[in-house]
């Protein structure tokens, strides 16, 4: 079958040789790096209202079959790997300009545009999968929005690249490491699937530790016995 599926790696490292980091990480970081280390070390998982609508939505787009119109060949549900960089994921939709060759990925979300540059950054490691693949430049893509029912054109641009590469090795050490980050209650928390299983309310107060070390005091055991 034509088009970017047919697409092989350049690099000759063996993705059995690394652990590559899902692009789902990235978003996962963004939102709560605690999140991040439930889901991808403890391997953690719950569905809400909100991951359920999220998943229909992907369910969707990737499973349209591949076409080309006016000159643009649509690919859904696209796999890619950069094992240079360490990411790996699958693409919502590639769209390939036929004449020129130029490639340019479009990922769909469920909510709205951000304040934040993190779906940006998600993409820009989606363009950068692609480049890795093919040796081609994309220079830019496109953030589809299910509220708005519209599309945010995005530039990579070399600040946007940067951040990037940085956000992907901020989440690799994390892993590596194989810390999970204490628990941070704030108001996002109640969207978050693994509300439950985290307890951010009930872990950001635990004073355990501090109880059991005043309990074994050496300092508080002699002022008892002497008393």
């Amino acid at each position: 079958m034509p088009g970017v599926h047919l697409i092989v790696g350049s690099s000759g490292n063996s993705m059995n040789d690394v652990r590559l980091i899902p692009l789902a990480a990235l978003q996962h970081y963004a939102f709560c790096p605690r999140q991040c280390a439930l889901i991808h070390n403890e391997q953690v998982w719950a569905d809400n209202f909100l991951t359920a609508q999220g998943n229909l939505l992907h369910e969707r787009v990737d499973s349209g079959e591949p076409e080309t119109r006016k000159g643009i060949r649509f690919e859904r549900g696209v796999q890619v790997a950069a094992p240079n960089i360490g990411i790996t994921g699958k693409l919502d939709l590639v769209e390939k300009d036929i004449s020129s060759g130029e490639l340019f990925p479009v990922e769909y979300k469920r909510g709205k545009p951000k304040v934040s540059d993190w779906d940006e950054i998600q993409l820009c490691a989606q363009a950068l999968c692609l480049e890795e693949m093919t040796g081609q430049t994309v220079a830019e893509g496109a953030l589809w929005y299910n509220q708005t029912r519209h599309r945010q054109a995005v530039s990579f641009t070399p600040e946007l690249r940067q951040r990037t590469l940085q956000v992907i090795a901020d989440v690799a050490a994390m892993l590596a490491s194989g810390v999970t980050p204490k628990a941070v209650y704030d108001k996002h928390c109640h969207a978050c699937s693994l509300f439950d299983l985290c307890n951010p309310k009930l872990l950001q107060k635990d004073n355990s530790l501090q109880y059991v070390n005043r309990l074994f005091s050496t300092e508080d055991f002699d002022e008892e016995t002497t008393e």
